[in-house]
């Protein structure tokens, strides 16, 4: 064989490509058989109308026709019919439903293990980790068996503090992936830097005294808050998350004693009663006041008869009365104190 002979190779344009059915004008044409056919498994009166056809190979020709079935909205009939070669008899192959470009379909079947949501686990549930789950590594003991051990509880008693967080005692321990998922959803989550009472705190967790760090390499960026008060009271909070219960967001200062009220007795302040003055009075006034005094008591005393009656019988009429003694006897008092006392004149 030589070049002139040789086939020539294949190159991506020159493969043979698959060849598109050409419909089949005598199934084409054979609308009513499909249409009888659907009709026999939906029923009469729940077959609509004819939508369209497809050619699915060499002559074999499926019919669409609209179901009108509740439930069923935008679905189709398929009807394929067929023949064989050389013949003009059309057969019937198969009658389904099937969903068109506008029908409502049911989701995506999800497994059951990955549809669950944080709060879904309720008491009494079980939710096994699978055998291949990426966020768990085998631990230090029962790697090299075949099939691992049952989980046996392992408390501080029974291994030392630091045997235990290497993994003794537990078949699986958590895995570098692990640790950066649920770094991450933390990180992103209600108690992160990026939440708007982080944005609005006046400090960092980092600096907190209720701040607990968690051990191991999470505690790098986390840890548990311990103030009662705070909205993430018992939570893992990132060391840049913050809220208004911060150890040191304000300190109340002290308040100091007040001193005793100093009260002066050496000096006197001037009353004012009224449009009137009041002045301590020297002795001449003091005893005119004394006498002015005397002359009102005297004066109540002699009072006429028939004026105490009428004060008798009304307790009203008595009270006016009094109060009207006292009043011209305070002012004859305010006038005797105001009159000047002459001093004798010293004729030697």
């Amino acid at each position: 064989m030589n070049a002139a002979t040789a086939t020539p190779a294949r190159t991506a344009d020159s493969r043979p490509r698959a060849r598109q059915p050409v419909l089949d004008q005598v199934c084409a044409d054979a609308v009513d058989l499909a249409l009888a056919a659907a009709e026999d498994v939906a029923g009469i009166g729940e077959v609509g109308r004819h939508v369209g056809m497809l050619a699915e190979g060499d002559r074999v020709v499926t019919h669409l026709f609209e179901c009108k079935e509740r439930g069923y909205r935008g679905w189709n009939w398929a009807v394929t019919l067929t023949r064989a070669p050389r013949t003009k008899f059309v057969t019937l192959d198969e009658t389904v439903l099937v969903a068109g470009d506008q029908s409502v379909l049911a989701p995506d079947w999800v497994p059951w293990n990955e549809r669950l949501r944080p709060g879904d686990l309720g008491p009494g549930d079980l939710l096994p980790a699978d055998e291949g789950d990426n966020r768990l590594v085998p631990a230090y003991t029962g790697a090299d068996e075949e099939r691992p051990q049952a989980y046996r509880e392992a408390t501080r008693d029974s291994l030392p503090l630091v045997g235990y967080q290497l993994g003794l005692g537990r078949p699986r321990v958590l895995s570098r992936e692990g640790r950066e998922d649920a770094a991450e959803r933390w990180h992103e989550g209600d108690f992160g830097p990026h939440s708007p009472m982080a944005q609005a705190a006046p400090a960092r967790c980092s600096g907190c005294g209720f701040l607990t760090p968690l051990a191991g390499m999470l505690g790098q960026g986390f840890g548990v808050c311990t103030n009662e008060i705070a909205p993430s009271d018992g939570r893992v909070v990132s060391l840049d998350y913050g809220c208004g219960a911060h150890s040191e967001a304000a300190v109340v200062p002290a308040t100091h004693p007040t001193s005793e009220p100093v009260v002066d007795e050496y000096v006197y302040d001037t009353v004012t009663f009224g449009e009137r003055v009041v002045v301590p009075a020297d002795e001449a006034s003091q005893a005119a006041a004394a006498a002015a005094a005397v002359a009102v008591s005297e004066q109540v005393a002699v009072r006429e008869p028939a004026e105490a009656a009428k004060a008798a019988d009304a307790d009203g009429v008595a009270e006016a009365a009094v109060a009207a003694e006292v009043e011209s006897g305070a002012e004859a008092v305010a006038q005797a104190a105001a009159v000047e006392v002459e001093e004798p004149v010293d004729e030697s």
